[in-house]
């Protein structure tokens, strides 16, 4: 891990999910080893993809932010200079055989503040927000990239015990995850 910077924090509100917020956020990710689900449980195979968000996209995350602080989610963002350098949110809509599930459906850090222990800042700001709101685990459809998945697994993610079929055909080649809410 990088040296830590000193980001600010804070909850996003609608006002603040102007498209302009994600102008200048770098997702662009390289992918050559990816960890990949089989019969026999989980493989890691070499591979190659990036992962970059055109403005369109940029623009089709600002919306899906928006529709989780209507419904009573929350999103959070880690600033630097006022400058937006990485985001996380946690939706507000319960599920699993016991309810007990909500959703973290984004987490992301620019390309250039990666490492530097922001991402782990996000993961507990949301794991806190929803232990609040009632949850006892945070479900999480995380990138198969073998660097993202050894990020959950320092946040002490495992497997999914219920996997939610909503999530998965989302996106078919993510890992299904949950983090226990202690």
């Amino acid at each position: 891990m990088g040296k830590k910077i000193k980001a600010e924090f804070w909850e996003l509100s609608l006002a603040d999910l102007k498209p302009a917020l994600l102008k200048n956020f770098n997702r662009h990710q390289e992918t050559t080893r990816a960890w990949q689900k089989s019969d026999d449980g989980y493989i890691i195979n070499e591979i190659s993809f990036i992962d970059d968000w055109s403005d369109r996209k940029k623009e089709q995350v600002i919306r899906s932010l928006k529709r989780c602080l209507k419904s009573g989610g929350i999103v959070v963002g880690a600033f630097l200079n006022d400058t937006l350098i990485g985001f996380a949110n946690v939706e507000n809509e319960f599920f699993g055989s016991n309810q007990q599930y909500l959703e973290m459906n984004y987490i992301h850090v620019t390309k250039q503040y990666r490492g530097q222990g922001i991402g782990q800042e996000l993961f507990q700001l949301c794991c806190h927000k929803a232990k609040l709101n009632g949850a006892k685990k945070l479900y999480i459809g995380a990138h198969p990239s073998v660097k993202t998945q050894k990020f959950y697994k320092r946040q002490g993610c495992i497997y999914a015990k219920e996997i939610n079929p909503k999530i998965l055909k989302r996106e078919p080649l993510d890992i299904q995850l949950e983090c226990p809410l202690y």
